[in-house]
């Protein structure tokens, strides 16, 4: 209750942040593959590799952001798409390298939680997770008031992938033409 007090007085809404989040994990179970463990609200998520199935298996990671996309979703108030954007951004990171995408976490920073807002980017992670066949296994939501301006946020998202080592893509077989 203290700790619950300490944040409300900082501008932190925690009892908005927990109404949101409560509507994910149908969300998130969706993107699952079955190597998937636990639950939507650990510290964590959990990814049981199956091994087995690899000789050399390397894992491929990659973190990005959309950028300055996010003034063109705050002026059109568009925001499923910004989703959807950032886990494509990701994994063509590590397609490159020839690597399968395992699973995805999100980051979302913002003055004050928007639900509608935060659904749409949460559908937009979901939708392109499914596309991709790669699990979206949680984030972070950080309140931050007065650092962003009224109505704006920012998002990043980490990706990891699996590739046989014998498989990897270097760039050494490009031929001009």
């Amino acid at each position: 209750m203290v700790k619950s007090k300490a944040y409300a007085q900082a501008g932190v809404d925690i009892d908005l942040g927990n109404s949101v989040k409560s509507q994910l994990p149908k969300l998130l179970a969706s993107t699952h593959r079955p190597e998937v463990l636990g639950k939507v609200g650990g510290f964590g998520g959990l990814f049981a590799l199956k091994i087995s199935q690899y000789k050399q298996p390397v894992l491929v990671s990659s973190v990005d952001g959309v950028g300055t996309k996010l003034k063109i979703a705050f002026a059109l108030n568009k925001h499923n798409t910004v989703g959807a954007d950032l886990v494509n951004h990701c994994v063509d990171d590590i397609a490159v390298l020839g690597a399968e995408p395992l699973f995805f976490l999100d980051y979302i920073g913002t003055g004050k939680l928007e639900p509608a807002v935060f659904q749409q980017l949460i559908t937009g992670f979901a939708k392109a997770c499914k596309e991709n066949n790669c699990a979206l296994i949680g984030g972070e939501t950080a309140q931050m008031p007065d650092f962003y301006a009224p109505g704006e946020y920012d998002v990043s998202g980490t990706i990891v992938g699996v590739v046989e080592k014998s498989r990897m893509l270097d760039g050494k077989g490009i031929r001009k033409g």
